[in-house]
């Protein structure tokens, strides 16, 4: 789940789509590589990507319920381990330090828990849904706190929308007993999927923002 700022009309250019303020440019001597992050992370494109990573494992435990606990520990895994790379690439977008401390931690966060998915094939139901339930619940307060704090925010309602939503699934897979690979399989899918689409919205909103604004996304051509 990540969160976007769309761009003000007259400042689009200094504002990154993950909540953070870009104003003032990098500092001089930014090395090359962060620059290129920088601008990866304001892209459109990669919220787009972010929103596809969360959505395939989502299809995959629905579409196959019946896999092993074990298989879907991995998707799991990945799905985590996938989505904390995004999250740390869009935290070079951010400039204020607060932010980009937030984007850190839920970057490190997703990062530990898909290590700790993966590291034990032998996983139980009730560890597996401890790990998922607390990155969702964690992130979604930390991106609450991001849309409610946050200047500027054209798309505060999808911001906030998406925190809603990361609270909800954790609450609900925290709460609601699983008793079965199966059951947990169809939660975990159910609510990966919709926090897919949710970004999948995100990413086609910032875009739009940033064709009304008159700018193009910077890996896209001017003229797309």
């Amino acid at each position: 789940m990540t969160t976007q700022r769309g761009p003000a009309p007259h400042t689009a250019t200094d504002q990154d789509p993950y909540g953070g303020s870009t104003q003032g440019g990098s500092p001089g001597g930014t090395a090359a590589g962060a620059d290129v992050l920088e601008r990866l992370g304001r892209s459109w494109t990669w919220i787009l990507g972010s929103a596809i990573a969360t959505l395939v494992p989502g299809i995959l435990v629905l579409v196959w319920p019946d896999e092993t606990l074990h298989v879907l520990a991995v998707l799991i895994g990945l799905y985590l381990l996938v989505a904390g790379s995004f999250r740390f690439v869009s935290v070079f977008a951010w400039h204020a330090p607060g932010e980009r401390l937030l984007g850190l931690i839920m970057a490190v966060l997703y990062v530990l828990a898909g290590v700790l998915c993966l590291r034990n094939p032998l996983q139980t139901i009730a560890a597996l849904s401890l790990i998922v339930g607390v990155v969702w619940l964690v992130t979604g307060i930390l991106t609450l706190y991001t849309a409610i704090t946050a200047e500027d925010l054209p798309h505060r309602a999808f911001v906030l929308g998406a925190a809603v939503i990361g609270i909800v699934a954790g609450i609900v897979v925290l709460a609601l007993p699983t008793e079965s690979a199966r059951a947990l399989t169809r939660l975990l899918g159910l609510w990966l999927v919709l926090l897919g689409l949710f970004e999948l919205v995100l990413a086609l909103a910032w875009r739009a923002a940033l064709r009304r604004s008159g700018i193009t996304d910077r890996h896209e051509p001017a003229d797309a």
